[in-house]
């Protein structure tokens, strides 16, 4: 039986995934287990743990496949900042000493890590990994594949023509035209962390008016054929590659956010910005919808799949989804760099003569907690534990008492989004409960939104369009059809981030228990963390969790925890 195992690494969100008998076994992001969130290192605890899911040791691996060259990335950034010298003086010690850490010696440090021999160790392109990510995730037979992310080696946003023939490259637009790093930048001027902030300027988007088109127009030039360009000098790569945006962007927009700032966007000045993260997402909407249908016009398929980090902005892809003219669009739960791992697996195992994998259904792919001693622990700890018989009747009964409940069972996801492995639940028609939330326990900005969770086959009763290829992953928003009912998970402008679950999940089970009682049948699901901290991924850590935040308790598998009086 064939196991490939696929890494990412040393940029952000590192991560494992193994493909065994062409079957995705396993994936994990690394900062699940060190607990840094984003965590670019090398993937040692990932790798362990996926090769110990697939009961496999690492010298009986047929191939390790990294998921992009970094060789040709060091050829890009030192072409580059040559190119641009003198500007690029003060940057090129960075740059050099960024490609000459540990990214140039990934292969050596692969095969010394997991003690095989060199020769093992392969190497495929960037949006390759990406593309086979997307589309051997999916369900379709053949589709269009569009990679949008900050860069590769040197593509930004590629376009593929996927089939059962495999991938096929149609075109690519390189550095340093980049949609990720047009928005990288805007995240960056309005005090956000890039590569972890740009969801909040989504979120933000929907309390402005695009006031500001006239200015991204001159950021962001967008061709009828999906071709695009950035002002290049409104963005400065060589001197403020940290922030990404020039002095002439400040001179054309005013001052930037500091990020130390409290948000009240009762204020003209946030407001202010709102705008500008309205402005900057409708620009990044047309440039993605005119890619889209560039895409649909050269490859004529009816379904898409999207791959990059900026396939996980769920606002752009509803419009992709009603206005590129396919008949449906799909992205994978781990969008960004962590899911070049699992790619980079397919496409090894594929390379030897695996089948293509069954599409992915489902993202319990990381670490499970099945079998910890929890009670045992949680004792220790001056923790009430009790045994379940009926988990979804435990969960039911705290949610009618309007309690926050944390949920942990199985293994955990794959992906930023919680998807009822590892999430605190609460009632989605009580807008205090999103409020208690916040303060408890995710002390987020105002302007973040809820997620609600919903069965499938009732989804259309909640949402506008019911399931399609992306609620299972929360990957795509939809406007709510009572939000009078749902103000917990209902965002300002009426849409919400819905997951849609099938009924044979314990999310499932859960959803269906509420359904049964005659509760209301939708639950705000957010992911089982706190600020700044990665999602939840071991037993231990969500017992940390639970005596750490303020949830009122915590069921682990089949254990309820409950703090003494």
């Amino acid at each position: 039986m064939t196991a490939v195992l696929g890494v990412s690494a040393h940029y952000h969100d590192a991560a494992a995934a193994l493909v065994m008998g062409g079957r995705i076994v396993a994936a994990q992001h690394e900062e699940r287990l060190s607990r840094i969130k984003n965590d670019a290192s090398l993937p040692r605890r990932a790798i362990d743990a996926v090769l110990a899911l697939g009961g496999i040791a690492a010298r009986d691996l047929d191939a390790v496949v990294f998921y992009e060259n970094p060789y040709a990335k060091l050829e890009r950034v030192l072409l580059g900042t040559l190119r641009a010298f003198p500007r690029s003086l003060a940057q090129f010690p960075r740059a050099l000493g960024s490609q000459l850490g540990g990214k140039i010696w990934v292969v050596d440090a692969l095969a010394d890590a997991l003690r095989i021999p060199r020769v093992r160790i392969e190497l495929v392109r960037h949006h390759q990994a990406h593309a086979a990510s997307a589309f051997y995730c999916s369900s379709f037979e053949r589709a269009a594949v569009m990679v949008v992310d900050a860069v590769g080696e040197a593509a930004c946003t590629s376009l593929w023509d996927a089939g059962p023939e495999g991938l096929r490259e149609l075109t690519h637009i390189d550095y340093p035209h980049s949609l990720g790093l047009f928005y990288a930048a805007i995240t960056a001027y309005l005090g956000f962390e890039v590569n972890d902030g740009e969801y909040k300027v989504m979120g933000l988007s929907a309390y402005g008016r695009p006031t500001r088109r006239e200015e991204m127009a001159r950021l962001l030039r967008v061709g009828s054929d999906g071709s695009y360009e950035l002002g290049l000098d409104y963005f400065d790569r060589f001197t403020r590659t940290e922030l990404g945006y020039g002095k002439k962007l400040v001179e054309l927009l005013g001052p930037a956010r500091s990020p130390h700032e409290r948000w009240d966007l009762t204020t003209h000045r946030d407001q202010a910005y709102a705008d500008i993260a309205r402005s900057a997402q409708e620009a990044l909407e047309e440039a993605l919808v005119a890619i889209a249908r560039e895409s649909k016009r050269r490859t004529g398929a009816d379904a898409l799949c999207l791959a990059g980090g900026v396939a996980l902005n769920a606002v752009a892809n509803r419009r992709i989804a009603r206005e590129a003219g396919f008949a449906q669009v799909f992205v994978q739960p781990a969008a960004g760099d962590a899911g070049g791992a699992l790619g980079a697996a397919i496409l090894g195992a594929l390379a030897r003569g695996s089948p293509r994998p069954q599409p992915l259904l489902g993202a319990d792919l990381g670490v499970s907690v099945t079998g910890a001693p929890v009670a045992t622990h949680a004792r220790a700890l001056g923790l009430i534990a009790l045994p379940l018989t009926d988990v979804p009747a435990a969960i039911a009964d705290a949610l009618a008492a309007r309690e926050l409940v944390a949920w942990v069972h199985g293994r955990c996801e794959w992906g930023p989004r919680a998807l009822g492995f590892r999430s605190i639940l609460a009632r989605a028609d009580d807008a205090s409960m999103r409020e208690r939330l916040n303060r408890a326990v995710k002390k987020r900005e105002p302007f973040r939104p809820f997620a609600p969770a919903v069965l499938e086959a009732d989804a259309t009763r909640w949402f506008a369009g019911g399931a399609n290829a992306m609620t299972p992953f929360m990957t795509t928003v939809a406007d709510v059809l009572r939000p009078e009912a749902l103000p917990a998970v209902t965002h300002v402008d009426g849409t919400a981030r819905v997951q849609t679950v099938p009924a044979t999940t314990a999310l499932g089970a859960l959803l269906t228990t509420l359904k049964h009682r005659g509760d209301l049948p939708v639950v705000l699901n957010t992911s089982l963390n706190g600020p700044g901290e990665p999602m939840v991924a071991t037993a231990t850590d969500a017992l940390s969790f639970f005596v750490r935040h303020g949830v009122d308790r915590m069921i682990i598998d089949d254990v309820m925890l409950t703090r003494p009086e």
